[in-house]
């Protein structure tokens, strides 16, 4: 049986619906809003929040501009 989305769990709403929905419930500062995302990519890449993976350096390079 193929996958089917339910039409009916879904509701647009209105632009100040959403406008006050999303007032309500986003993050207050930006500190809590990169706190969020550092724990999302933890999860989605598995590491331990506590203990991140270090940045391979080796994927980048860099060179000198003449000029």
């Amino acid at each position: 049986m193929p996958f089917r989305l339910d039409r009916t769990a879904f509701h647009a709403g209105t632009h100040e619906e959403n406008a006050r929905y999303h007032a309500q419930n986003q993050p207050a500062t930006m500190e809590d809003r990169l706190r969020t995302a550092a724990y999302l990519n933890s999860v989605a890449y598995g590491y331990d929040l506590n203990n991140p993976p270090r940045l391979d350096r080796t994927a980048f390079a860099t060179r000198k501009h003449n000029g």
